[in-house]
């Protein structure tokens, strides 16, 4: 599976931006998909995840009622919604592909990885 991140970009606090992640390969609907960031100077962090239906989805307590993961496997994409978006939000989002349940994926068992797509959120 080889993934691709895009839709980050320069927003002011308060604004709202979609990430978009594109997946080649045809077993993309076997794939649990996250999506992590990683702020200069800090470790990569977990932000959001979701099973292959799409029927379940897990947040960081940071961004819980502001994002929102979602996929579309006719379209092999799976998108991050932000919201209310907040200057310590900016960072280089990385989007992951893992075989199993998201509720149990740690960083580490995410198998593939994006490139990453800057998100900066200006006070």
């Amino acid at each position: 599976v080889q993934l691709q991140a895009f839709g980050g970009g320069l927003v002011q606090a308060g604004g709202s931006l979609r990430l978009s992640c594109a997946a080649s390969g045809r077993t993309f609907t076997r794939y649990a998909m996250g999506w992590f960031r990683q702020a200069p100077g800090k470790e990569r962090e977990f932000v959001a995840a979701i099973s292959w239906s799409g029927g379940f989805a897990k947040y960081a307590d940071s961004v819980k009622g502001r994002f929102t993961i979602s996929r579309d496997n006719a379209k092999n994409t799976v998108y991050l919604q932000m919201n209310s978006l907040k200057p310590e939000d900016t960072g280089v989002y990385y989007c992951a592909a893992g075989l199993g349940t998201p509720e149990h994926l740690s960083r580490s068992q995410y198998d593939y990885w994006g490139q990453g797509t800057q998100v900066t959120v200006s006070s």
